[in-house]
């Protein structure tokens, strides 16, 4: 059996309403690749992308900072409560085949560096233009073909 391609996708955990929207269509097209999202499971660009692949049929996993899986987004199908903090974002990029960030602060740099140190591919959505070591792409659905095209 073929597993399917992960896609991670990784941001702000209080978005404004444009990364907001941006989060949720790359959900949408993650899902309509038949990829399986997999986010940091909480509120802002996890809960919208979260949504946008459920919407669409998707899969989709959170790997928590804490011990309660109560603690997830109603739109994460797979919980994986790791009572690890922050350190949780390690498992959140090594897990995916591939990275999609979106605009965020500290907690979403950290793991386009983790990312890179794992040799994952990151595909910056409208975001971080002053990191030459990732792509960068403008519209969700081209974030997602470029995601999976350079998946491991």
């Amino acid at each position: 059996m073929e597993r399917p391609k992960t896609i991670a996708v990784i941001g702000a955990a209080a978005p404004n309403v444009e990364v907001g929207d941006l989060a949720f269509k790359v959900g949408l097209a993650i899902a309509a690749q038949g990829a399986v999202l997999v986010c940091g499971g909480r509120g802002g660009v996890m809960e919208a992308a979260a949504r946008g692949a459920r919407a669409a049929g998707g899969h989709t996993i959170g790997i928590l900072p804490g011990y309660s899986a109560a603690d997830a987004n109603p739109f994460i199908e797979f919980v994986v409560a790791t009572g690890m903090g922050q350190a949780r974002n390690v498992i959140v990029v090594a897990s995916s085949d591939a990275v999609i960030a979106c605009a965020g602060q500290g907690g979403t740099l950290s793991e386009i560096g983790l990312a890179l140190k794992l040799g994952r591919p990151v595909i910056a959505l409208q975001a971080w233009p002053e990191i030459a070591a990732i792509e960068h792409e403008n519209d969700p659905e081209a974030a997602v073909r470029r995601a999976l095209e350079r998946a491991r």
